[in-house]
């Protein structure tokens, strides 16, 4: 745990320190004696010196909490941006699922929270998006904030005329506080992060992360299920290109005894890394052709569209993959009373209507969570824990 006496010692050997003392949040560098009594963060000052951190190539990522004063004392881990699910443990997780339940109450209590009063969202969205940009905005909102977008940035703004990311994410963060941006190239979330001196949040990158979405994931197994340690989980569909199946795979690794079963055509199974990276991290995996098997097994039916988008002029494949696994309700049949159906959306027809009037079809509710999880997200990243 950081001590007091370190609040002001700023520098080791070329890595900054962030620290918070017994009352305040230090956050880069503000001065607690300047800081008002009811004030949990320091602004003008923490942006100012989060800019010259960033500039200099130096982030500042662990951050322990003293909450002194309270009966409990715990250490979270200060976000910076969210770019992949690789960046959270247990604990965070944990600690962004508390924040997601906090703001499920501000969301249904109350007629409009007004902690994000005066600060900026833009959005930029690369790749079409229904649910990721209105429930990142709808969230920004909901929380007092205002939203900069731009729906299709690949077709109409800069990019178009041969602008590159980087200038794009220097232009627009002199605009806003923080950057949602999803793209259609691997890699994308990460470049922008190194650029910009705001949070930057991974709305998706081509065929790579869908971080936000496998927090809403987890967070969702966690209110449906009752538990995430021992679970039994169904991959199924496109996991070749399913950036959400990818990112949630990794999630999943945090917790004990899980078991992952593959369930694709041949075309879109899962990549060597991901099952390298379960493997090495003592998750247990097992690849299947029979879903109707590994639906009875499992607590959760994690169903996937065939991207088309992602097969480019094999046509030939998309049409051999699409259509192969369907769960519907012979599928529905062999489920555990328990279990639940869950989709990132949007949905083609590898889920049939008719399931969606069953209770253990959860994709719609899971969609719902992503507000929650966003809330909290834009909370954090904008006003700490």
């Amino acid at each position: 745990m950081a001590s007091s006496s370190l609040i002001n010692n700023w520098a080791m050997n070329g890595t900054q320190l962030c620290s918070r003392g017994t009352e305040y949040m230090i956050k880069f560098g503000c001065n607690p004696a300047s800081t008002p009594p009811s004030a949990n963060h320091c602004w003008s000052e923490s942006k100012n010196l989060r800019k010259l951190s960033f500039r200099s190539g130096v982030r500042c990522r662990a951050l322990q909490v003293d909450s002194r004063g309270s009966n409990t004392v715990s250490s979270k881990f200060h976000l910076e941006d969210v770019i992949e699910a690789q960046q959270f443990d247990r604990e965070t997780l944990s600690a962004i699922f508390d924040v997601a339940l906090e703001m499920e109450k501000v969301e249904k209590n109350s007629p409009g929270s007004q902690i994000l009063k005066g600060y900026l969202m833009a959005t930029l969205f690369y790749e079409p998006s229904t649910r990721t940009r209105l429930s990142f905005e709808s969230a920004m909102k909901r929380l007092g904030g205002e939203v900069l977008t731009t729906e299709n940035a690949r077709e109409f703004s800069s990019a178009a005329k041969g602008e590159t990311l980087e200038d794009t994410i220097r232009t627009v963060e002199g605009y806003s506080d923080i950057i949602v941006m999803r793209h259609f190239e691997s890699g994308a979330a990460t470049r922008a992060a190194k650029t910009a001196s705001i949070p930057v949040i991974n709305a998706g990158d081509g065929p790579g992360q869908h971080p936000t979405q496998a927090l809403l994931d987890v967070y969702t197994i966690q209110r449906e299920v009752g538990k995430l340690d021992g679970i039994k989980v169904a991959l199924v569909g496109d996991l070749a290109y399913g950036r959400t199946i990818r990112s949630l795979a990794y999630l999943l690794s945090r917790y004990q005894d899980v078991k992952l079963y593959f369930v694709s055509p041949e075309v879109v199974k899962m990549k060597d890394d991901i099952k390298e990276y379960l493997t090495s991290n003592g998750v247990e995996w097992e690849e299947s052709s029979d879903l109707m098997d590994v639906a009875s097994k499992c607590d959760i039916v994690y169903q996937t569209r065939i991207q088309r988008e992602r097969f480019g002029e094999r046509m030939d494949l998309y049409k051999e993959a699409r259509g192969k696994y369907i769960v519907d309700l012979d599928v529905l049949n062999v489920m555990q009373k328990h279990a639940v159906i869950m989709h990132p959306l949007p949905r083609l027809d590898e889920i049939t209507v008719e399931v969606d009037a069953d209770p253990r079809a959860a994709y719609f509710r899971q969609a719902k969570n992503g507000l929650y999880i966003r809330m909290a997200l834009l909370k954090v990243l904008l006003l700490g824990w």
